[in-house]
């Protein structure tokens, strides 16, 4: 399997990033996908997860209201929408399947900075 993550940038405080995630070499559409990050010195935090369906994502409390994760099984494609940027968003961020957080890929670097 491979996961490759993307759009990731530098971005000004109360900014927005999206962030995509291609998968292949499994069935992306049976899976629950998670989003999780690396801040700069500290270990990997989760984020979000997304069902398989799509439906009802949940969220790190640090999050919820800001980001928004979504999918397109038929692209085989995670997404995550980054609004409200904030100087503590900023880190590697990987997408993986859910519960396997060794499936993460390379990750993109996201950096919220005045």
């Amino acid at each position: 399997m491979h996961l490759v993550e993307s759009g990731g940038g530098l971005v000004q405080p109360g900014g927005s990033l999206r962030l995509s995630c291609a998968a292949s070499g499994f069935t992306f559409s049976t899976y629950a996908m998670t989003w999780i990050r690396q801040p700069p010195g500290k270990g990997l935090e989760w984020v979000s997860t997304i069902m398989a369906d799509g439906v009802d994502p949940s969220y790190a409390p640090s999050v919820k209201g800001r980001f928004a994760s979504s999918r397109d099984n038929a692209k085989n494609t995670l997404y995550l929408q980054m609004n409200s940027l904030k100087i503590e968003d900023t880190g590697k961020y990987y997408c993986a399947k859910s519960g396997d957080w060794n499936s993460k890929g390379q990750g993109t670097q996201v950096t919220v900075s005045s």
